[in-house]
């Protein structure tokens, strides 16, 4: 077993990993709820490509905003997360990981929160400085929302989206392209990062997965279109009460999420364990019945648009495309 260090003085866990292996040729960096899943699912179906089958979140793993559920406070003290070059019982579970490297082929990882990380560019092109960076964008707007009504679904929100906006910054900082962008160019070269519009995606999923495979150097692969998609969407039918419910269903969450690094195996864990399946077995989704999410406020809508206009101009000059033309109501 390898120790999992989680600072508060010496204090470490132990999980069970698989072989160390050299680290990833390839990252999808994000952003959340953008096809990214969609994305792994289908690369993951090439012969010469290897995932783990869940998001890895290791270089931004001390991050209070995107992952204030893996930090916590006990006894007075912070728990963190270490994901430090000096930290090699943590370096060495992240190495665990991965499968074994297909024959002549590409091991990759998913982690969605890399590119709003200010700390994750640097810490990548530090230890994994030829990897090739996948990022996927989607209107900013739609993108927000969607991630807003993740937080319902996963019974972490119970706040309207107005309030969440101000309750979770990474809400908006995840549709903050730009400058997450420029930081990966910046510390890998812009040859080393490929970016993909959501809604190109899902245009042309076979052009966009051409596009992916040739930027990755590999051999071209023919997309089912019965296996490519994953993660078809069902929102919350009510949404007031699913709120109301959470109030319960966060606090068993937020130790889930906590222990993504590594598991305790003490009663109290397995006790959080069962109900965590529970909740999610027989509560949450009775809410999750509608094919769509409830109207967006008007004024919410047109604050968002500017707003995050705002957030990423000049990302029609990076990428070279008038992004107008695709995400009505954004100026960037």
């Amino acid at each position: 077993m390898n120790k999992i260090a989680v600072h508060e003085g010496s204090q470490s866990l132990r999980v069970k990993t698989q072989p160390v292996a050299d680290g990833p040729d390839f990252i999808i960096g994000g952003a959340p709820k953008c096809g990214t899943t969609s994305l792994h699912f289908i690369l993951d179906q090439h012969p010469d490509i290897s995932l783990p089958e869940d998001e890895v979140h290791y270089f931004d793993a001390d991050d209070p905003i995107a992952h204030p559920d893996f930090l916590h406070v006990n006894r007075r003290a912070l728990r963190w997360w270490d994901p430090g070059p000096t930290a090699f019982e943590n370096r060495e579970w992240y190495g665990g990981r991965f499968p074994e490297r297909p024959n002549g082929g590409l091991i990759g990882e998913d982690s969605t929160t890399y590119l709003m990380s200010e700390t994750a560019a640097c810490r990548i092109a530090a230890r994994l400085p030829k990897v090739r960076m996948i990022f996927m964008l989607r209107h900013p707007v739609r993108r927000a929302y969607s991630q807003y009504w993740h937080l319902v679904k996963t019974s972490r929100a119970v706040e309207s989206f107005e309030k969440a906006i101000l309750r979770y910054p990474h809400i908006l900082l995840g549709s903050s392209y730009l400058s997450g962008l420029r930081r990966f160019q910046n510390a890998l070269g812009s040859e080393r990062v490929h970016i993909c519009i959501f809604e190109d995606f899902l245009d042309d999923t076979q052009g966009a997965i051409d596009a992916v495979t040739q930027f990755l150097e590999i051999g071209p692969m023919r997309v089912n279109p019965q296996r490519a998609w994953f993660n078809r969407t069902l929102y919350s039918g009510y949404p007031r009460l699913h709120r109301a419910a959470n109030h319960v269903g966060r606090r068993l969450v937020a130790g889930r999420y906590r222990h993504h690094m590594g598991d305790s195996d003490s009663a109290a864990r397995r006790i959080e364990n069962k109900l965590h399946y529970w909740w999610f077995r027989h509560i949450n989704p009775r809410f999750m019945n509608a094919t769509r999410p409830p109207a967006m406020r008007d004024t919410t809508r047109a604050y968002l648009e500017q707003h995050l206009s705002a957030r990423n101009a000049g990302l029609s000059d990076l990428l070279d495309r008038d992004l107008s033309k695709i995400w009505p109501g954004m100026e960037c």
